[in-house]
């Protein structure tokens, strides 16, 4: 084995060391497809919603193979300036065309790796972002979710060219020591979004969840989303607060909240969690996902609630910043960062002392799996006896069409498919398999011409 260096400017920080073989990809031919998937209902959060996930699917060759990668947009996750400036067709458009000029940038180029792959490409793609955008300030996420199918094509094909069969030796070494659990279990986390009817939140309860994604930041100014908050706090809470878990340390049903990053002062927030211990639930609050708006620089650890950071975090330099504001945990998105820049994180936040979690955003099974392999080999998140993950597809695309796509994914006979009793379930079979990310899902696959 050899090593080298990058300019990891936007992955992995200065002059990260990446090891690897003498053996290059290089990407001869690249294709672009996209399949679009309706939700059951509008997906709200963030103070809007969106209605349907556009997944691209991506094809590339070496002279070696070729592999197919796939990736899910969310533009209003990623930047809801760019969202609200434009219909939802429209924003997914441009952020498909980042992924289109990342294509043409890599065919004809030579790599040792992913992660050199996402390094060369990312400060180009980002500048394209920024010219079809029109904005100078936009979101690096914006641009790391449309490379998440090449990313993952990447990965694939770097696995066929080195003999790869299983996610354990895919990992790279310096990201080996902190992804080295093989947990049994990992929690599967329902999305509550401000449009889920309470009869579907029961049935999620009824099913065995033990841990409720949350979402806050109603539509509003800042005292209207605040009010609006406590009391769908306060609706949810009645609707748990005496359910009995035995998979959490507490034996309770735990909450989520993810703010998204709509609240702007820290009082507010504080009200909030006031609110929260008056009606006896402040200790069921594992975690607040971005509580504040990005731009607002505040510290959080005086708050009585562990802070996370997700979408605010682009970097690795991010992962630091945040650390020293006080957050105590940090959201690992290999489905929504690229799964290169989520083992960067995982190493980065591991080594400054915060909790991993991965969370999804309507990921179809392929990329519920990609995220997967990350949350079942992370230690156990505080207050669970195992692993936390976000997956939130059945209530976003409904039951039916969630069996549709579990029935559609090249490994529908595993059982970590599916939760039991609020988790995946993760056995032996699962890890020989990897959860099946690298069997060919023939449903996308289709969807490129033979000639």
């Amino acid at each position: 084995m050899t090593s080298t260096s990058f300019d990891a400017r936007y992955v992995g920080g200065p002059k990260a060391s990446i090891a690897f073989t003498t053996t290059h990809m290089k990407i001869t031919s690249s294709d672009f497809e996209i399949q679009r998937e309706p939700f059951a209902r509008p997906f709200g959060f963030k103070g809007a919603a969106f209605h349907e996930k556009w997944n691209c699917v991506v094809r590339i060759q070496s002279q070696d193979g070729e592999s197919v990668g796939i990736g899910g947009l969310a533009v209003l996750w990623s930047d809801p300036d760019v969202f609200t400036a434009h219909t939802e067709v429209g924003g997914n458009l441009l952020q498909s065309a980042i992924l289109e000029h990342a294509l043409q940038h890599v065919t004809g180029r030579e790599y040792p790796d992913p992660p050199s792959m996402l390094g060369d490409v990312l400060p180009s793609a980002y500048e394209y972002g920024r010219r079809i955008t029109g904005r100078d300030g936009l979101r690096l996420t914006f641009v790391l979710i449309a490379l998440v199918a090449l990313d993952n094509a990447a990965w694939l094909l770097y696995a066929k060219e080195q003999g790869i069969t299983s996610f354990d030796d895919l990992i790279p070494e310096w990201a080996a020591p902190y992804l080295s659990y093989r947990l049994d279990h990992v929690a599967n986390v329902p999305a509550i979004g401000y449009t889920l009817p309470m009869d579907e939140l029961a049935t999620l309860i009824d099913a065995g969840a033990y841990i409720l994604k949350i979402k806050i930041g109603h539509p509003g100014d800042e005292q209207e989303m605040l009010e609006k908050d406590k009391a769908w706090l306060s609706q949810i809470h009645e609707l748990a607060h005496d359910r009995s878990r035995d998979r959490t340390e507490s034996g309770h049903v735990l909450y989520y909240l993810d703010a998204n990053g709509r609240y702007g002062e820290k009082a507010s927030m504080a009200s909030l969690l006031d609110h929260a211990d008056r009606i006896d639930a402040l200790d069921r609050i594992v975690l607040i996902e971005e509580p504040f708006v990005e731009t607002i620089d505040l510290h959080v650890d005086d708050l009585p609630a562990r802070c996370a950071a997700d979408e605010s975090v682009h970097t690795v330099d991010d992962v630091l910043r945040r650390a020293e504001q006080g957050y105590g945990a940090i959201a690992i998105k290999p489905a929504g960062k690229t799964m290169s820049l989520a083992f960067e994180m995982v190493r980065a936040a591991s080594e400054a002392g915060l909790e991993c979690f991965v969370a999804d955003n309507a990921c179809v099974p392929t990329l519920v799996e990609w995220n997967k392999n990350i949350a079942a080999r992370l230690p156990h998140f505080p207050g669970l006896y195992g692993g936390l993950m976000e997956s939130n597809g059945p209530e976003n695309y409904g039951a039916s069409s969630w069996d549709r796509l579990v029935s559609d994914y090249p490994a529908s006979d595993g059982k970590w498919l599916r939760p039991n009793d609020g988790a995946f379930e993760l056995d032996g079979s699962y890890y020989a398999r990897s959860g099946g990310i690298f069997e060919t899902p023939e449903t996308y696959a289709g969807l490129f011409r033979s000639t």
